[in-house]
Order: structure tokens, then sequence, then C-alpha cells
């Protein structure tokens, strides 16, 4: 079983992959489009994915304001993560993302990360942050259950 992350944004979509074990979270590529709301594309390329890594569950980066309400951006998520559902059949879950981008600019800029670099991954690291997160906090629950 793999699990998909995805960092949806307003112009890119940041994908991760999880490993076979659910332990660690890598990043895949990062889908681009010219306006916000053309997403058959964007949809047919996620869907590609789930296929080639055999993926079982979907996790969509939740973008809530920090003081836990939820804003224009946290609705389009949403959206998005209602429509994956019904496209792919598959579960799809809303994981709170709240300074996952923020973060993943600070992990390229420890690197020393060129610009346009940065530019072109930062979605990717994004999507790996809040996969990630999702996963350690899945494994959390696991180990409690022990």
């Amino acid at each position: 079983m793999r699990i998909m992350g995805l960092d949806y944004g307003a112009a890119t979509v940041g994908v991760a992959i999880s490993d076979a074990l659910l332990i660690t979270a890598q990043g895949i590529e990062t889908i681009r489009r010219e306006q916000e709301l053309q997403l058959r594309k964007t949809y047919r390329r996620i869907e590609e994915l789930v296929k080639e890594y055999e993926v079982e569950r979907i996790v969509v980066g939740y973008p809530k304001h920090l003081n836990n309400t939820v804003g224009e951006r946290a609705k389009k998520a949403e959206e998005f993560a209602e429509a994956l559902e019904r496209r792919t059949g598959l579960p799809v879950e809303l994981q709170d993302e709240r300074l996952t981008t923020v973060e993943a600019h600070r992990v390229l800029d420890a690197g020393n990360t060129g610009l346009e670099k940065k530019k072109a991954v930062v979605d990717k690291v994004a999507a790996v942050l809040i996969l990630q997160s999702y996963l350690d906090r899945m494994n959390y629950k696991v180990g409690e259950e022990d």
C-alpha cells in the first residue's frame, strides 16, 4: 500500500508518495497548469500516478488559517479533495498543512537551493512535508494502540 500526498495550489500541485511500509514520503513531481480552474489535465496526471504507484489513499493539504478557521484556499482544497475522491474512487483525507510552504522554503534555504530551483521544487517539498506529517500521525496512533 502507498499513500499519495498533494499540495494543492492555484497554479501547481506538488506530489509526494509514501514508501510501501508507510514510513517515509518522497517527492515525485510538481503538476503545473495555466489557469486555476483548468483541472482536467491535473486530475488525469494524478490518476496516472495513482495507477503507476499503486496508491490506495490520497492526502490533500488543508491550508486552514493559523486561528483554525477555514478560508477560501481551504474551501478550494475541500472541493479538490471531493472531486479526487469521486474520480479515483479512493479515500481522500485532508491534512492540516499550516506553515508547510514556509517550512519547505526553510528546508530549501538550508540546502542553499537557488531561486529558480526553489521555485521549481517548493510545492513538491511541501507535498512531502504534508504526507510525512500524515504518516507520522498515523504511525503514532498505531504505536498508541500497542
